[in-house]
């Protein structure tokens, strides 16, 4: 995640640095940090901070389940974890998701894929 797109994400929140800090279970000094590009932003931050926008946006539209949108096989949905728990609107931020016939088990290899889906797009508002 870029310094721009973790500053849209907390304004978009209507969060100051003081109050998004909490929220991710970080300092004040970390957010400032990030926004100004001194450190690059954790994993753990990332996945809490789009996990955020996203339980902002799925209040305010609708959005689909990946196995409807992909059109995934019941065999397909039966081995994936986003089917077991019945978050498919959230499948981008689990890992161990079978997508593209396989498991990415690395976050930032995972993301590489789900940035281009348009489940991913489609759970987060345009920034």
């Amino acid at each position: 995640m870029k310094k721009k797109e973790f500053y849209k994400i907390r304004r978009y929140l209507g969060k100051t640095q003081s109050q998004m800090a909490p929220l991710l279970g970080i300092s004040t000094k970390a957010i400032q940090s990030f926004e100004q590009g001194w450190r690059k932003i954790p994993s753990h931050v990332e996945r809490q901070a789009l996990f955020l926008l996203s339980m902002k946006k799925r209040r305010q539209e609708k959005v689909h389940n990946c196995w409807q949108v992909k059109k995934c096989s019941l065999e397909t949905r039966g081995g994936c974890p986003a089917w077991e728990l019945h978050c498919g609107h959230l499948c981008w931020f689990i890992n161990g998701t079978i997508c593209r016939g396989g498991v990415e088990t690395n976050w930032e290899k995972k993301m590489k894929i789900c940035r281009k889906c348009e489940v991913f797009r489609s759970a987060l508002p345009t920034l």
